[in-house]
């Protein structure tokens, strides 16, 4: 299998990833851009050469722009031009296969604007369509035919499936008998709840932050979402759909690539999960592999290489009954140590006792 990693304008971490550039089938990246939302905040701003500039020392791998933006301000629709304008840059700078979109309304507004730019753009599915099965596949398929981009050549599968093996295996059969070319691709360290009952939302609070209104999304999900869950339920975190380095060749049958992703936690994070991911072994923490939980790790130590042999074979085999079931707790008063406040991410401290019941999280 291949990896779809994350790339960040950083000197030294465009470095890392040319090194062991073989590894990848894709880099997948912002703009940082007030014209081209993606899925995330924008903490910082770069002009697009300075992007180009990175990317064309990157090298063979496919180049995918995030254009994965929930809803769009409908007055987008209308006035694609900026956006135009940065791929029209990056296609004539080599430097770009496709797009990554999760508002179809806007992907035909890019089409409709430009023909020529569409035609030479893989459109390619936000993980975030969450395609759990082959109709689903089929129908976004079906719609981007529609327009004049390009078909994906690789297809993000829904973060439930890396639980649901007997689902995966179906959905692999299926899609690779109708379409032969599609690779598919596992979204391996999020780190969210399972069938998160917060993601759409959460995801259309990021995009009116996009509109100009002050949402607060970390303050939301501390007080009235999944950080709170989680800190009331903390052993919850072993039915997060993760896939830990030590499992990828479970699902090398089903699989062609497996995503990375945490693109704002920095260039320090992507390396040690790239690293980990790359050997198929991580011998810390487990939450410090975790985009979503990164809040967790500096306050609960996970003992990934004291997980059970049959870890993997446990999780895949969950029945979503937790009032029936105690899995979790076992994992979680086994293997998991609370940690010292002073102690610093990916430090050492002395063990004690995990805060079963609730962790403290930062304003509550």
């Amino acid at each position: 299998m291949l990896f779809n990693v994350p790339f960040i304008p950083d000197e030294g971490y465009v470095s890392f990833l040319g090194d062991r550039s073989g590894a990848f089938y894709a880099y997948h990246f912002s703009l940082y851009s007030d014209d081209v939302d993606d899925a995330r905040y924008r903490f910082k701003r770069f002009e697009t050469d300075q992007i180009i500039s990175h990317l064309k020392a990157l090298g063979r791998p496919k180049k995918y722009l995030l254009i994965n933006n929930r809803v769009h301000h409908p007055g987008r629709y209308a006035d694609t031009k900026g956006v135009l304008k940065r791929l029209e840059a990056m296609l004539a700078a080599g430097v770009l296969d496709g797009i990554v979109y999760a508002d179809a309304y806007f992907l035909q507004a890019l089409s409709d604007a430009s023909h020529e730019v569409a035609a030479q753009l893989e459109a390619v599915p936000s993980v975030n369509f969450m395609i759990d099965d082959f109709e689903k596949a089929a129908a976004l398929l079906d719609a981007i035919s529609m327009t004049a981009f390009k078909l994906p050549e690789k297809l993000a599968l829904d973060r439930s499936l890396n639980r649901r093996m007997e689902a995966l295996s179906r959905m692999a059969v299926r899609c690779r008998r109708a379409f032969p070319a599609l690779k598919l691709e596992l979204l391996a360290n999020e780190g969210c709840l399972y069938q998160c009952p917060f993601k759409m939302t959460h995801d259309a609070h990021i995009s009116l932050v996009h509109m100009g209104m002050n949402v607060d999304t970390h303050a939301i999900n501390r007080s009235l979402g999944c950080m709170r869950y989680l800190a009331e339920n903390p052993q919850a975190l072993f039915k997060s759909p993760f896939i830990r380095p030590e499992d990828m060749g479970h699902y090398q049958p089903y699989v062609d690539i497996i995503k990375i992703c945490g693109r704002t936690l920095g260039p320090s994070f992507l390396k040690q999960v790239i690293t980990a991911y790359l050997e198929k072994t991580f011998s810390g923490n487990l939450l410090d592999l975790m985009d979503a939980l990164d809040w967790m790790a500096h306050r609960l130590h996970v003992d990934n290489a004291g997980l059970p042999s049959d870890f993997f074979s446990m999780v895949t085999t969950c029945t979503q009954r937790c009032d029936r079931c105690g899995r979790c707790t076992a994992l979680y008063r086994s293997h998991c140590r609370g940690k010292d406040p002073m102690e610093k991410k990916g430090g050492a401290s002395a063990a004690r006792k995990p805060p079963l019941g609730r962790i403290r999280i930062s304003g509550s």
